[in-house]
C-alpha cells in the first residue's frame, strides 16, 4: 500500500501543541508499519462529500483526516475534532480532467445574495471593476489546473477578489492566475495525462503529495517544517533535483534556488554535489555556500552536514 502525506498535514501539524504533535507522530508511524492495526481508531466521515476521507483519533480530540482506498493512504489534515472534520466536509481528492494532476479541492459553497429593501438616502456604492479572466477559453482555464466547478468563480475574479479566490484553489491554478492578473504568461498549458498514469506522479500533484518509502523518510518529513520545500518540491526545482547528471554539478541563483539531488539549496546559496548518484564514489563530496550564518547553521544540521568553519571573503563553507 503507497503510504503518502500531503502538505496540508505539515502545515496543519506545526499549529498544534508539542505533546499533541507527539501523539500525531506516533500514530502516523503506526499508520505506516500497519494501516490495518486493530489499535487504530479509524471513522468513517458520513457528512464528507469525498467518501473515502476517515478520520483516525490520535488523542483526547485530535483526530488526522486520512484519505482512505484499497492499494494508498494519504495523511490530510490534523486538528481537533470539529475542526477535522469540517475540513473534510469541505473539500474532496481527485484527479484533474485536463491536467491528469491529483488535486486536494475546496468544495465551492453555493452563496445566494438577498437583496434587502433600503430607504432614505444611500450613499452610492463604488463602481464593480471589472473581471479579469472573463474572455479567456476553458480549455486555457482548464489547461492551468483550475478545478471545473471553480471556472464560474474565476470569470468573475476582479482585482479586489483574487487573492481570497487563489488561496482556495490549488497552487498550480493559483499561480497561473496571478501571473495572468499582473500581465506575465504561464507555462503553455499542460497537456491531458493518458489514461492509467498515476496522477500522484504529475509534477503539480508531486509539489504537495509526497510518497513515503520508510519510517525514516516520515520521521524527517514531520520533524523540519523549516525545510518542507525540500520535500514538496515546485515543478521548477523538481527538474534540476531528479536529474542525472554526468558528474559534478553546480545549480545556483538568487531566490528561490533549485535545490540539489539530496534535496538541499535555499535562497543566497550555491550548492555543489557530486554523491555517489552520479559516479563521484565514496570520496565525492557536497559543498555547500552561504553569506547567511544563521541560514547555514540551519541547513547543516537539517542536512546532517559537517562544517568545516571555513571563511572566505565573508562567505561560510559547510562541507558534508
Amino acid at each position: 500500500m503507497d503510504f503518502r502525506i500531503a502538505d496540508t498535514f505539515t502545515d496543519s501539524l506545526v499549529r498544534l501543541t508539542g505533546d499533541e504533535q507527539k501523539a500525531v507522530k506516533t500514530t502516523a508511524f503506526d499508520l505506516q508499519v500497519n494501516p490495518a492495526n486493530p489499535g487504530l481508531s479509524f471513522h468513517k466521515l458520513d457528512d464528507a462529500r469525498d467518501k473515502n476521507f476517515w478520520s483516525v483519533r490520535a488523542s483526547g480530540d485530535i483526530r488526522l483526516i486520512v484519505h482512505r482506498s484499497s492499494d494508498s493512504l494519504l495523511l490530510c489534515y490534523v486538528d481537533h475534532h470539529d475542526r477535522a472534520y469540517g475540513w473534510a466536509e469541505r473539500r474532496k481528492l481527485e484527479t484533474h480532467p485536463r491536467t491528469g494532476a491529483a488535486q486536494l479541492v475546496e468544495i465551492r459553497e453555493h452563496v445566494e445574495e438577498i437583496a434587502v429593501p433600503r430607504y432614505g438616502e444611500v450613499a452610492p456604492s463604488a463602481p464593480v471593476k471589472p473581471p479579469l479572466f472573463a474572455q479567456r477559453p476553458d480549455a486555457e482555464l482548464l489547461g492551468y489546473g483550475i478545478p471545473v466547478e471553480w471556472l464560474a468563480d474565476v470569470r468573475q475574479a476582479n482585482e479586489d477578489s483574487l487573492l481570497e479566490l487563489a488561496g482556495q484553489l490549488p497552487a498550480e491554478a493559483a499561480e497561473a492566475l496571478l501571473q495572468l492578473a499582473t500581465g506575465g504568461q504561464p507555462l503553455v498549458p499542460r497537456p491531458r495525462a493518458a489514461p492509467g498514469v498515476d496522477p500522484f506522479a504529475h509534477p503539480d500533484a508531486q509539489r504537495r503529495f509526497r510518497l513515503m518509502g520508510d519510517l525514516e523518510e516520515l520521521e524527517r518529513a514531520l520533524e523540519y517544517p523549516w525545510d518542507k520545500w525540500t520535500v514538496f518540491l515546485h515543478p521548477a526545482q523538481r527538474q534540476w533535483v531528479e536529474r542525472d547528471f554526468a558528474g559534478p554539478a553546480r545549480v545556483c541563483g538568487m531566490a528561490p534556488t533549485p535545490p540539489v539531488r539530496r534535496g538541499f539549496g535555499a535562497a543566497g546559496t550555491e550548492t555543489v554535489e557530486g554523491g555517489d548518484e552520479q559516479g563521484g564514489g565514496e570520496e565525492a563530496r557536497s559543498v555547500l555556500v552561504t553569506a547567511d550564518q544563521c541560514r547555514r547553521e540551519t541547513l547543516v544540521q537539517s542536512a546532517h552536514l559537517h562544517p568545516i568553519g571555513v571563511e572566505v571573503a565573508g562567505l561560510v563553507r559547510g562541507v558534508g
